[in-house]
């Protein structure tokens, strides 16, 4: 795997200072926000431990894509199967198993680094997911249509029509028409004389 996909995220602080910037920019939040739609669409939630994961770069915007990459504990990786469930929609998961630095429980003075105010840092074991979306992808979620086979397919239309019940409508008018058709209990069928 290629240490370049991955930024530096060995320092709790760099990721806080990321964590930061997003909430700073409207932007960014935007994406993120569209982002995190298209993989809770494409049910990647349903997968084990995917809704642990920790946003600790991102996203990345770039002219067609977005780019965003979220942390596990080492014992909590995310199924893969979630990451493969993205594939057929045009995105790219990569996997990097690395270790990042965490700041300790302050219990006593010698928790603080030494002059500072800040936490002592320890190293524990996590995997990093990077995530590429196209934007294409995130615009039509966003927008709530989706091309299928051809045809541009307006989401909304289709949500509607479950909530009137359209489909059971229809259903139960063909079955109500076959029951008015078909002669009660001791009734018999019988044709006109001519």
């Amino acid at each position: 795997m290629d240490k370049d996909i991955f930024k530096d995220h060995s320092d709790y602080w760099l990721v806080a200072d990321n964590i930061k910037n997003i909430y700073m920019s409207e932007g960014s939040l935007l994406s993120l926000l569209d982002f995190e739609r298209v993989l809770d669409d494409l049910d990647l939630y349903a997968f084990k431990h995917w809704e642990l994961g920790e946003l600790v770069d991102g996203p990345a915007i770039g002219r067609y894509k977005v780019t965003c990459t979220f942390m596990w504990p080492e014992n909590l990786m995310p199924d893969p199967r979630g990451g493969r469930r993205l594939l057929p929609f045009d995105c790219d998961v990569k996997y990097k198993k690395t270790r990042i630095k965490i700041p300790i429980k302050i219990d006593e003075p010698d928790d603080f680094i030494p002059g500072t105010h800040k936490a002592r840092l320890i190293e524990r074991p996590v995997w990093l997911v990077e995530i590429t979306i196209p934007k294409s992808l995130m615009s039509d979620i966003r927008t709530g249509s989706i091309e299928l086979e051809g045809e541009d397919v307006d989401l909304e239309d289709l949500d509607n029509a479950y909530e009137q019940d359209l489909d059971q409508q229809e259903f139960k008018t063909d079955t109500d028409n076959q029951t008015a058709e078909q002669p009660q209990q001791g009734e018999q069928n019988v044709a006109p004389a001519i």
